[in-house]
């Protein structure tokens, strides 16, 4: 099942849902998909069932939406600071070369050291699927912000006025609420884009979390369920009427370092993560970056991500912002 959200006639929500390669139809008197996703973890039930029991409404034209700007980010929080944005990186086979890459000095030297980024990837090769009973390594872990930073399928990805690069990443995401006794519930994945400063990361890896506060995408549609242990997909960049980059990506457990319910696991142990009714989009990386192969984003190029499995393709132009001038006044 595949659910997502555009805005009606009058700023309503619109709930359609569709199963792979279907029409999709809407949700009779659904407010929001995060309002079907709580009555589902409070009430004990599958989402499918709480969908069900609603019915079915109107045939919607998704297609027609997307040209028209109408898609929401799939999911939503009445209160966007309540929505949270995170993410994982060095989890898939591939990733710390590209990592690497960005990273190593050019001296003899730190050529023959292992850097902290294949530290930490070995640590995932060796210990990021345990055993079923077991825990296995920790990840990297980032923080990219709230509601306020989700970035609707269709909508432009703006880059911060002092970023250095905004380039894309392709993922998977984890969709999550938390139900009114502290307990996360996976609601399915999606395609994302976890936007970022490549070139500042670059200079030292401890910018890593000054290239992650920027916003990021995901959708258009949620695929309800687990993933696919082997998802393939393409990344590509558009520059008006050609494309000047494409290339496949992996994601999936049979393409990973570690195991989704390892990085669940690694993420949700926070009791902070664990907040009744928050929701959480959980982005958990890749191997494919155009910046490693040279590419030098400029505005107005439109960032697209596909993978079949998992509905339309997502698609966000980039944006700068304009200069602000920020200053703190005493009070």
């Amino acid at each position: 099942m595949l659910i997502s959200q555009i805005k009606g006639a009058n700023g309503e929500i619109i709930v359609a849902v569709r199963e792979q390669g279907g029409a999709a139809r809407s949700v009779k008197n659904a407010v929001s998909v995060y309002a079907l996703a709580m009555e589902a973890a409070d009430g004990g039930k599958s989402l499918a069932s709480v969908i069900e029991a609603y019915g079915y409404g109107d045939a919607v034209d998704l297609e027609k939406a997307y040209a028209e700007d109408r898609f929401l980010p799939p999911i939503t929080h009445p209160d966007a600071a309540h929505l949270h944005l995170t993410g994982t990186g060095l989890t898939h086979l591939g990733s710390a070369a590209t990592r690497d890459s960005m990273h190593k000095k050019t001296t003899e030297a730190a050529e023959e050291t292992l850097t902290d980024s294949m530290k930490m990837f070995k640590m995932g090769l060796e210990n990021g699927k345990p055993k079923a009973g077991e825990k296995g390594v920790q990840p990297e872990w980032f923080y990219k912000g709230n509601g306020y930073g989700a970035a609707a399928p269709g909508a432009p990805l703006i880059s911060p006025s002092f970023a250095l690069d905004g380039g894309e990443e392709p993922e998977m995401a984890g969709i999550y609420v938390i139900a009114k006794d502290g307990s996360p519930f996976r609601i399915g994945f999606a395609l994302s884009n976890e936007f970022s400063d490549h070139v500042t990361e670059r200079i030292n890896y401890l910018y890593l979390a000054h290239s992650k506060l920027r916003p990021a995408s995901f959708g258009p549609e949620i695929r309800v369920g687990a993933a696919p242990e082997d998802i393939r997909g393409t990344s590509r960049i558009k520059r008006g009427d050609k494309v000047i980059f494409e290339k496949p990506f992996l994601s999936g457990e049979a393409n990973m370092s570690h195991t989704f319910a390892n990085l669940e696991y690694h993420h949700f142990k926070y009791g902070l993560f664990r907040v009744p009714g928050d929701v959480h989009v959980h982005m958990f990386g890749t191997a494919t970056l155009s910046f490693a192969d040279g590419v030098k984003t400029e505005e107005g190029d439109v960032f697209e991500i596909e993978v079949g499995e998992f509905g339309l393709a997502l698609r966000n132009p980039l944006k700068v912002a304009a200069e602000e001038e920020v200053a703190v006044r005493q009070l």
